[in-house]
C-alpha cells in the first residue's frame, strides 16, 4: 500500500512539471520587450507554478493547471504548441492582447477544454479541424483577428456550445446550415467578414438563440422568417450587407417580445415599419437606415419605455402628402413618453407636416435630434430651449419658416447646430453667443436679415460658421473675426454687408475656408490676411475692393481656389501667384489689373484662369487671347540685335559639329539596317510617314527623364517634337523586356490602322528599329494631348513635376463623358470588325486643348464580327483577365469571353467615378461596398450626398451664384441635382453586374445627349 502511494506521488509530481515546463515554453515565445506590463514576471523558478500570475490550478488533481488567464496584458508573440500538454485546462483566456501566428493544432488534444477566448489578437491561418475533439467546449471567441478560411461546418458536432464568435475576421464562403445542429447556442456572432450567399433557414432550429449577428458582410436574399420566432433573441443585426432584401413582418413586435437592439441599416429592406413594433415594450436601438421603408411610423412607439437610438435615416418613410390630415411627424407625440431617447434621427425620407410643439417635451436625455432634408414646415417651437443635453441638432433642407427662437441659447451642451435651406427669416438671436461648446453653426440660404451679432465671438469652440445667402447687412464684427477657434470655414457670401475686412482678419491662423463673394465690402484688402497661412479657399468676388493685391499673400502657398473677381483691384498682378503650386482655380477678372500677365504656375493653364474684364492686361499664354506687350517685345528684340554679333560664331561652329555628328549617325544606321534588314519602320501601316530611331531620339532629347509625361504598363510616354513636321507628339516606347509588349505593339497598330473617329486618339506613325547599341525598338507616334488624362483631372495631384493641379464643372464632365460614349459606340456599332477596348479607365481617357476627349491605349484590344458574337452563347475562356482592378467586367473573372458589354460596364464604372470623384479602388470600398453600390444606395434622394463637392462649388461660383433672386437660386440648385440624378443612374445602368442588364453604347449616348440638353434648356430660362 505504501509502494502505490509512493508511485501515485511520483507520477503525479511528473505531471506537475509537466505543466511547469509547457507553462515556460509558452513564456519562452514572449520575450521581455514583449511583456511591457510584467505580467510574466513571476513566472520563474523561485515560486511554484500555481502561484503564477494568470494561472488557476486544481487541488483536486494535484495542483493540475485548469485556467490559462492572460487576457488585457498587452503580450505580444506566438502561441507555443506546448500548450497541448497543459491536459487539465479548462479555460484559455488570452484576449485583448497581440498573440500573432496560427492558432496551435496541440489545442485539440485539450478535451477538458470548456472556454477558449482569443479575442482581438493577431492569429492567422484558419482555425484547426481538430478542435472538435474539444468536445466539452462551451464558448468559442475568436472575434477581431486575422483568422481566414471558410467557417468551420465541423463546429456543429460541439453539442455544448453555447457561444460562438468569429467577427471581425477574413472569414469567406457562406454560413453552414450544419450550425442549426447546435440547439444549446445562445449567442451566434459572425459580423465584420466577407461571407456571401443567404441566411440558412437552418438556423431557425436554434431554439435557444438570444445573440444573432451577421452583419457587414456579402449576404444575400431574405431573412428567413422563421427566424422572427425565435422568441428570445433579444440582439438581432443584419446591417451592411448592402443586398438584404424583402420586408419585416407586422407581428415583428409580438413574435419577437424580447428585442432590445435592432440594427438593419444598410440593405435593401422595403415596405412598412411594422405596427406591433410597440409590444417589444424591451426595445432600446432600433436601426433601419439607409433601405427603402416607407409609409407612415407607428404613433405608439411611447410605449417603448426603454427607448435610447431610433434611427431611420435615408429611406422613403412618410406619406408624401397622401393623408387626410397631411402630418407625418405626430409619432413625435408619442415619443415625449420616452424618458431614456438619447438619439432620434430621421434625415433624408419624405416626412411631410408641421414640426410640432411636443418636440420642444422630448426627453431632456436627448443628445442627437436630425430631421434633415424632409418636407417639415412651420416654425422652431421656443420650447426647443427645454432640450438641455442636447448636443447635436439638425434641422437643414427643409421648410421652415420664422424666427430663430432666442431660447436656442440655454443650450448650452450644444455643439453642431445646422439650420440651413430653409425660409427662417428674423434677426440672427444674440444669445447664440452662449453657446460656448458650439463647434458648427450653419444658418446658410434663409432669409435671416439684421446684422451679425458680436456676441458669436464668445463662441470659443466655433469652427464652422456659415450664414451663405442670406440678408444680413451691416459691417464684418471684429469679433467674429478674431475668433482663432475657425478653423474648417468663415462663410458669408451672398448678403448685403458693408464696411471693409477687419484687420482682425489675421487672427483665423488655421482657417481653411473665408467666402465673402457677393456682399457690398470695401476699401483695401488687409495686409493681415496674409497671416491665414492654412487657407485654401479664399473667395472675395463680387465686392467693392480696391487698390493693389498685399505682398503679404505671398505667405498664402496653400491656396487651391482664388477669386478676387468683380472687384476694383488694380496694379499688376503678382508673380508670386505663380509659386502657389496647389492652385487649380484663379479668378481676377473684371477688375484694373494692368501689365503683362505671368506666364508659370497656374497662369500657364487657360482654363484654370480667367483674367477677362481687365483692358490693360497684355502678354500671358496663347489660351487667354490678350494682346502681346507690344513693349516689351522691342526691347527684347533691342537686346537679341545687340547680341545677335557675338552669337553668329558660337552658331556656325555648333553647325557644322551637328552636321558631322549626323553623317557618322546615318553611315551607322545604314551598318546596321545592312546588318538586319528586317529591322525598319513598320510595314503594317503603308499610309503613315516614315520616322526612324535617330528622329525619336533627336525629338525627345535622347528619350529624356524630363520628357517623360506618363508610365504604362508595357512601356513609357514621351514628349517630343518631330522637327521635320513642326509638331509636338506623344512617343509611346514600348518596353521589349516586359511579356506580352511586342504583342501590345503589334494589335495597337492593327486597331488604330483602320480607326477615324474625332473621340480616338490619333495615331501618325510607327517605328520599328534598333537603338544605339542594335537593340529593337518598337514605338508609336501619336498627337500630343496637352491637357494630359481624365485621371490627372479627377484626382489632381501636385509634385515637382507637376504643377497646374485641376478640377472639371459638371457640363465639362458630361461633355467628357458624351465624347468617350461616342467613341465606344463607333468601335462597337460602326468597325467592320468591331472593337473592344478591353482597358477603359480615366488614365486611358486624354483631352486635347479644347477639352474633347480622346480615347486611347488600344494595346489589348479585341476585334470581333458582331455578326457573329452572341453573349448568351459565349463559353468560358481561358484568356488572361483583360483590363485594370476596378473597371473589369466581373464576367471576365469568371472566364466568360470579352464582349462589348464588358466595355459598357468598365464605361459605367467611368461615370460613376467622374461624377463621385471617388475611385473604384478607394479605401473605402471594401468588404462588400462597391463604387457601384455605393451610390446605388443614394438613388433617387440622396445623390447630392456622394457628389464630388468641387462640382458644386464650381457651379455655385460660376453660375448660379451670379443669379440674384432666391427663387432662381433653388431651381438651378435643382437642375443640377435632376442631371446629376440621371448621370449618377445611367452610371449604374450600366455597371449592372448582369451583362444582359447593360444598355448599348447607342442608348447611352442618347440619354446624355438628353441630359445635356435638360441642362442647357434649364439655363436658358433661368436667364431669361
Amino acid at each position: 500500500m505504501l509502494l502505490i502511494s509512493s508511485t501515485a506521488l511520483v507520477t503525479a509530481s511528473s505531471r506537475n512539471e509537466s505543466d511547469r515546463f509547457a507553462l515556460l515554453a509558452i513564456k519562452s515565445q514572449i520575450s521581455d520587450r514583449d511583456d511591457p506590463l510584467g505580467a510574466l514576471n513571476s513566472w520563474n523558478h523561485s515560486l511554484h507554478h500555481c502561484d503564477w500570475q494568470g494561472i488557476i490550478c486544481s487541488r483536486r488533481h494535484h495542483e493540475r493547471v485548469t485556467v490559462l488567464d492572460l487576457q488585457h496584458q498587452k503580450l505580444e508573440g506566438t502561441l507555443s504548441p506546448y500548450i497541448g500538454n497543459l491536459s487539465f485546462l479548462k479555460a484559455i483566456q488570452l484576449n485583448e492582447n497581440n498573440f500573432h501566428g496560427e492558432i496551435p493544432e496541440e489545442i485539440g488534444h485539450l478535451f477538458r477544454l470548456q472556454r477558449l477566448i482569443l479575442a482581438n489578437n493577431s492569429f492567422e491561418g484558419e482555425i484547426p479541424s481538430n478542435i472538435t475533439y474539444c468536445s466539452d467546449l462551451r464558448v468559442i471567441n475568436l472575434i477581431g483577428n486575422k483568422l481566414s478560411g471558410s467557417v468551420f461546418a465541423g463546429f456543429s458536432s460541439l453539442s455544448k456550445l453555447i457561444g460562438l464568435g468569429l467577427g471581425n475576421n477574413n472569414f469567406i464562403g457562406r454560413i453552414p446550415p450544419s450550425l442549426g445542429n447546435l440547439t444549446s447556442l445562445t449567442n451566434l456572432d459572425l459580423p465584420i467578414n466577407r461571407l456571401e450567399g443567404i441566411i440558412p433557414e437552418d438556423l431557425c432550429r436554434i431554439r435557444s438563440l438570444r445573440v444573432l449577428t451577421i452583419g457587414q458582410n456579402n449576404l444575400t436574399g431574405k431573412i428567413p422568417s422563421c427566424l422572427f420566432n425565435l422568441s428570445n433573441i433579444y440582439y438581432f443585426s443584419v446591417d451592411s450587407n448592402y443586398k438584404l432584401e424583402g420586408s419585416l413582418p407586422p407581428s415583428m413586435g409580438l413574435t419577437l417580445p424580447n428585442l432590445q437592439q435592432v440594427y438593419l441599416g444598410i440593405n435593401k429592406f422595403s415596405g412598412l415599419i411594422p405596427p406591433s413594433l410597440s409590444n417589444a415594450t424591451r426595445l432600446e436601438v432600433f436601426d433601419i437606415s439607409f433601405n427603402a421603408f416607407t409609409g407612415s411610423v407607428p404613433r405608439d412607439l411611447g410605449k417603448l419605455q426603454r427607448l435610447r437610438k431610433l434611427l431611420f435615416a435615408f429611406n422613403q418613410i412618410g406619406t408624401q402628402g397622401q393623408g387626410v390630415d397631411d402630418d407625418d411627424l405626430n409619432f413625435i407625440n408619442s415619443l415625449t413618453n420616452c424618458s431614456k431617447l438619447e438619439w432620434l434621427e430621421f434625415s433624408s425620407n419624405v416626412l411631410k407636416g408641421r414640426l410640432p410643439d411636443s418636440i420642444s417635451n422630448l426627453s431632456t436625455t436627448i443628445s442627437l435630434l436630425n430631421m434633415e432634408n424632409n418636407s417639415i414646415y412651420g416654425s422652431i417651437p421656443v420650447g426647443i430651449g427645454n432640450l438641455v443635453n442636447i448636443k447635436e441638432i439638425y434641422l437643414s433642407m427643409n421648410n421652415l419658416t420664422g424666427a430663430i427662437p432666442t431660447s436656442i441659447g440655454k443650450l448650452n451642451q450644444l455643439r453642431q447646430l445646422f439650420l440651413g435651406f430653409n425660409l427662417l427669416s428674423g434677426y440672427i438671436p444674440s444669445s447664440l453667443g452662449n453657446l460656448t461648446q458650439l463647434i458648427t453653426l450653419n444658418l446658410r440660404s434663409n432669409n435671416l436679415n439684421g446684422s451679425i451679432p458680436p456676441t458669436l465671438g464668445k463662441c470659443h469652440s466655433l469652427a464652422l460658421l456659415d450664414l451663405t445667402r442670406n440678408n444680413l447687412v451691416g459691417a464684418i464684427p471684429i469679433q467674429v473675426v478674431s475668433l482663432s477657434s475657425l478653423t474648417i470655414g468663415l462663410g458669408l457670401s451672398q448678403n448685403f454687408l458693408t464696411g471693409s475686412l477687419p484687420s482682425e482678419v489675421g487672427n483665423l491662423t488655421n482657417l481653411e475656408s473665408l467666402l465673402i463673394s457677393d456682399n457690398k465690402l470695401s476699401k483695401h484688402i488687409p495686409e493681415s490676411l496674409g497671416e491665414c497661412l492654412t487657407l485654401n479657399y479664399l473667395y472675395m468676388d463680387g465686392n467693392f475692393f480696391e487698390g493693389k493685391l498685399p505682398m503679404s499673400l505671398v505667405n498664402l502657398e496653400g491656396l487651391v481656389s482664388l477669386d478676387f473677381s468683380r472687384n476694383n483691384l488694380f496694379g499688376e498682378i503678382p508673380e508670386y501667384l505663380e509659386n502657389f503650386t496647389n492652385l487649380i482655380y484663379l479668378n481676377l477678372s473684371f477688375n484694373q489689373f494692368e501689365g503683362q500677365v505671368p506666364r508659370n504656375g497656374v497662369f500657364a493653364n487657360a482654363s484654370l484662369v480667367s483674367v477677362e474684364g481687365n483692358p490693360n492686361l497684355c502678354g500671358g499664354i496663347e489660351g487667354l487671347k490678350l494682346s502681346p506687350c507690344i513693349q516689351k517685345e522691342t526691347k527684347k528684340k533691342k537686346k537679341t540685335s545687340l547680341s545677335f554679333k557675338v552669337i553668329i560664331p558660337i552658331i556656325v561652329g555648333s553647325v557644322f559639329l551637328l552636321l558631322l555628328l549626323v553623317f557618322f549617325l546615318a553611315f551607322y544606321r545604314r551598318k546596321v539596317l545592312n546588318r538586319n534588314p528586317s529591322s525598319s519602320t513598320l510595314s503594317n501601316i503603308p499610309s503613315y510617314m516614315r520616322v526612324s530611331y535617330l528622329e525619336l531620339f533627336r525629338a525627345t532629347n535622347g528619350f529624356s527623364v524630363d520628357y517623360l509625361i506618363g508610365v504604362g504598363s508595357y512601356g513609357s510616354v514621351f514628349k517630343g517634337i518631330l522637327h521635320d513636321m513642326n509638331q509636338t507628339v506623344a512617343v509611346k516606347v514600348l518596353n521589349l523586356q516586359r511579356e506580352g509588349a511586342s504583342k501590345s505593339f503589334l494589335t495597337e497598330c492593327n486597331a488604330l490602322r483602320h480607326l477615324r473617329h474625332r473621340n480616338l486618339l490619333k495615331i501618325i506613325t510607327a517605328c520599328s528599329s534598333v537603338d544605339f547599341q542594335g537593340n529593337d525598338f518598337r514605338a508609336l507616334v501619336f498627337e500630343f494631348m496637352p491637357y494630359g488624362s481624365l485621371e490627372e483631372w479627377l484626382h489632381p495631384r501636385v509634385d515637382e513635376q507637376q504643377h497646374d493641379s485641376r478640377n472639371l464643372s459638371f457640363i465639362q464632365r458630361l461633355n467628357i463623358a458624351i465624347d468617350v460614349a461616342s467613341a465606344l459606340d463607333y468601335l462597337h456599332n460602326c468597325c467592320q470588325p468591331s472593337v473592344i477596348h478591353c482597358d477603359l479607365k480615366p488614365s486611358n481617357v486624354l483631352l486635347d486643348d479644347d477639352m474633347t476627349a480622346r480615347v486611347a491605349d488600344f494595346g489589348i484590344a479585341k476585334m470581333f464580327s458582331a455578326a457573329s458574337y452572341d453573349y448568351a452563347e459565349s463559353q468560358p475562356s481561358s484568356d488572361v483577365i483583360r483590363g485594370s482592378i476596378g473597371y473589369v467586367a466581373p464576367e471576365y473573372g469568371m472566364g466568360i469571353k470579352v464582349s462589348v458589354q464588358g466595355d459598357v460596364y468598365s464605361y459605367g464604372i467611368l461615370l460613376l467615378e467622374m461624377f463621385t470623384g471617388k475611385r473604384p479602388t478607394g479605401d473605402m470600398f471594401l468588404n462588400g461596398l462597391s463604387l457601384y453600390y455605393y451610390a446605388k444606395m443614394t438613388l433617387p434622394n440622396q445623390v447630392m450626398g456622394i457628389v464630388d463637392p468641387l462640382v458644386v462649388l464650381l457651379e455655385d461660383n460660376n453660375e448660379i451664384s451670379n443669379i440674384v433672386e432666391q427663387n432662381n437660386t433653388t431651381r438651378a440648385r435643382a437642375r443640377l441635382e435632376e442631371c446629376l440624378v440621371s448621370a449618377i443612374t445611367l452610371g449604374i445602368s450600366c455597371s449592372a453586374e448582369a451583362p444582359p442588364e447593360r444598355m448599348t453604347m447607342s442608348d447611352v449616348v442618347s440619354e446624355l445627349l438628353h441630359i445635356k440638353k435638360h441642362y442647357h434648356d434649364y439655363s436658358r430660362s433661368i436667364s431669361e
